[in-house]
């Protein structure tokens, strides 16, 4: 599967401008992570780009979030892993535990670029330019510091070697690459 076809499901399955924004952010955040960890971007870029299909379908059974997107890729005979990593990256989704270099980054990623949004809609002017490492990990302390966030996920990226300051960096600096077409 190539980005363009992968980018046709999203928006043929996604209406949300939001969340279609969410997926392009966790595409660059995958991509920027492979390089760190030196895997394949494509390939990694793709998991963040299609991990979100079916989150309008199943927002009111979030347990199934992940499970739905796999029946919509199934046609298109893609990596095991790939799929696999998609099924994983939603703590609702599944009760076991991430082992895998990849699971992890996806779920880590994705749910950093929720973090790093809620962080930059604090600010006045909404920009991530106004988003500062610090005030990012100042958040992850925070108890409450938003809404279907979870900090264990994020967390996780310390199981895979990147320091929390390390992670924030790289994700913040991938999505700022992106403002514009994020509309940040």
């Amino acid at each position: 599967m190539d980005r363009n076809t992968a980018l046709e499901l999203l928006f043929t399955h996604v209406e949300s401008d939001s969340l279609r924004k969410h997926s392009l952010a966790s595409e660059a955040v995958m991509k920027s992570l492979a390089r760190q960890l030196k895997q394949d971007e494509i390939h990694w870029g793709l998991a963040g780009l299609l991990h979100d299909l079916d989150v309008e379908i199943t927002r009111d059974t979030p347990e199934f979030h992940g499970m739905k997107t796999l029946e919509l890729l199934q046609p298109f005979k893609l990596p095991e892993n790939l799929l696999q990593a998609i099924r994983m990256h939603n703590e609702f989704a599944t009760k076991l535990e991430r082992t895998e270099q990849f699971d992890i980054a996806l779920a880590a990623g994705e749910t950093i670029t929720g973090l790093i949004t809620a962080t930059a809609l604090v600010y006045p002017d909404k920009k991530l330019s106004s988003v500062k490492v610090k005030s990012i990990v100042k958040r992850m302390k925070e108890k409450n510091f938003a809404a279907s966030v979870k900090r264990e996920n994020i967390l996780e990226c310390e199981k895979i070697g990147i320091p929390i300051e390390t992670f924030a960096t790289i994700t913040l600096t991938a999505m700022q690459e992106i403002a514009e077409e994020l509309g940040m």
